[in-house]
């Protein structure tokens, strides 16, 4: 049965998009966007770095961080994660301004109300997870940062191309409460696992979030890679309870046209995930 008005969504699971996939990265746009979309929120990028030592932050600006706030609120959109996409391309272990970029990730989950913060790893290279001194590093400053966000009452969700096994590992030898999992449904498919098998021996307290998407192709109505109806059933059964983001899974074939794509892959979350 659909509950009326999202009422389960708002008390279990809520849907979003991320801004800088929408092409509003920080743009007071995105949340007259995310409402367009039916979205409960958005996620929140830092803005680009590149080689910069700092995200290009407009949330540092504290009419801007005011205006957006008031924006939001006035829209009933909330901000339900903050994400750090520009270590996508920057190598996590080898940044210099590491603990800099974190700290100004937490000042801005502040501004925003947000809890949850997006740490792809991927841009530590490939070999991270089998060369000793590099995972050693990534352990390290995962540690401080997992502490600096639990001191402030926040998770880190990091994305690794690990699986539940290995991930779990991971945790254990960072051992911060402030280090989780925000998992990516697109990067268990690209390493060809079973999402459902993945995230139930991963388990769901180790899951702060999740990236509801996979690559572009198809929308996710029509991806056979992901079984979502399957993947509600496992989170009702471990009463996760959370943000569920659409990164991608665009049609190929209209990949530019933002409306129809994300419209689409929200209003397809919402009729899974707003089922009692």
């Amino acid at each position: 049965m659909m509950l009326p008005d999202g009422a389960w969504a708002q008390k279990r699971y809520q849907v979003g998009v991320c801004d800088w996939m929408v092409l509003k990265r920080q743009k007071l746009g995105e949340f007259k966007l995310a409402k367009e979309l039916g979205c409960d929120g958005l996620e929140m990028d830092m803005g680009g770095l590149g080689r910069r030592d700092s995200f290009d932050n407009k949330m540092r600006d504290p009419e801007a961080a005011r205006l957006f706030r008031h924006t939001a609120d006035s829209l009933g959109m909330k901000v339900g994660a903050v994400a750090m996409s520009g270590f996508y391309g920057q190598s996590f272990a080898a940044k210099k301004s590491w603990q800099w970029l974190v700290e100004d990730c937490l000042n801005t989950m502040d501004l925003m109300q947000a809890t949850v913060a997006f740490l792809p790893l991927g841009g530590c290279g490939n070999n991270w997870t089998d060369s000793l001194p590099l995972r050693a590093e990534v352990v390290r400053r995962l540690r401080i940062a997992g502490d600096m966000a639990h001191r402030r009452g926040k998770v880190i969700g990091i994305d690794t191309p690990l699986d539940a096994k290995g991930n779990r590992r991971l945790l254990r030898e960072i051992g911060s409460k402030g280090i989780k999992i925000f998992y990516k449904l697109q990067t268990a498919v690209e390493n060809r696992r079973d999402i459902v098998r993945d995230m139930k021996k991963l388990g769901a307290e180790n899951i702060c979030a999740i990236h509801a998407s996979n690559t572009d192709g198809v929308w996710l109505r029509h991806d056979k890679a992901v079984d979502m109806p399957a993947v509600k059933r496992l989170l009702d059964k471990t009463g996760w309870t959370g943000w569920l983001f659409v990164e991608r899974s665009r049609d190929v074939k209209q990949v530019r046209n933002v409306k129809a794509n994300y419209g689409e892959n929200v209003k397809y979350l919402k009729e899974i995930f707003e089922q009692e």
